[in-house]
C-alpha cells in the first residue's frame, strides 16, 4: 500500500487569505476587540491582562490554567478574573457558565449605555476601585495598633475585583434588577469614579482609615 506524503507546495493550500486574517483577530465573545484597550495606570499594567497577543480569548474560560502556581493569576485575562470573582458564596461555586453569561450580558448593557468598548470600561473600573493604602494590625501580647501600609499592585487588582462583584451581588439581591444590570451599573459608575459605586465608596473608606493611622 502506497503512502502519500504531503508536500509543502503552497498551491495545495486553497484557503483564501481572508480566513487566515480573520483567524488572527481574536475578539471576546466574537464582538469586543482587545486591540484598542489601554491600561492608563503604569503600576497596574503588568497585572491587568488585556494584551491582544497574550490575553485575547473568545471566552473568559480557561479551565483553571492560571490556578496551577502561586501568583500565576496575575497573567490571567482580566475579564476571566471578573468572571471567577462572580462565583462567590457556596451556592455559586463552580457555576462558571452562568458567570460567563452574566458578564456577557453586562458587557452588552455597558456598550449600549456608554457606546464604549466594555473591556476598556472594565479596565478603568478596576484601576479606580483598587485602594492604594490600607491599615494593618501591628503588635503582640494584647497591645495592638493600626499602621498605614502601601498596597501591592496585585492586591489592588484583587481588591478591586472583589469590591466590584460584591457591590453588584448585594445590589441585585432582593431586587427586580438582574445581576447583569447591577454589574453593568457598578462597572460604569466605578469607571467614572462616581460615589454611586459600592467599590468606590469602600475604596475611599479604606484609604480614609489608613490616612488616620499614618
Amino acid at each position: 500500500m502506497e503512502t502519500v506524503v504531503p508536500t509543502s507546495d503552497s498551491s495545495l493550500d486553497h484557503r483564501p487569505r481572508a480566513i487566515d486574517f480573520y483567524a488572527a483577530d481574536v475578539k471576546l465573545f466574537n464582538r469586543w476587540s482587545f486591540d484598542d484597550v489601554e491600561v492608563n495606570d503604569m503600576s497596574l499594567a503588568d497585572y491587568i491582562g488585556v494584551n491582544p497577543t497574550k490575553h485575547a480569548t473568545f471566552l473568559p474560560h480557561t479551565a483553571g490554567r492560571y490556578s496551577v502556581k502561586r501568583f500565576r493569576k496575575a497573567q490571567c485575562p482580566i475579564v476571566e478574573r471578573l468572571t471567577n470573582s462572580l462565583m462567590m458564596h457556596g451556592r455559586n461555586n463552580g457555576k462558571k457558565l452562568k458567570a460567563v453569561r452574566i458578564v456577557k450580558h453586562a458587557m452588552e448593557i455597558i456598550h449600549l449605555l456608554t457606546d464604549q468598548n466594555p473591556i476598556q470600561v472594565i479596565v478603568e473600573a478596576v484601576i479606580n476601585s483598587g485602594p492604594r493604602e490600607d491599615a494593618t494590625r501591628i503588635g503582640s501580647a494584647g497591645v495592638v495598633r493600626r499602621q498605614a501600609v502601601d498596597i501591592s499592585p496585585l492586591r489592588r487588582v484583587n481588591q478591586a475585583l472583589y469590591l466590584l462583584t460584591t457591590g453588584a451581588r448585594e445590589s441585585a439581591f432582593r431586587n427586580i434588577k438582574t445581576i447583569a444590570e447591577c454589574l453593568a451599573d457598578e462597572l460604569i459608575n466605578a469607571a467614572k469614579g462616581s460615589s454611586n459605586s459600592y467599590a468606590i465608596k469602600k475604596k475611599d473608606e479604606i484609604e480614609r482609615v489608613a490616612k488616620a493611622n499614618r
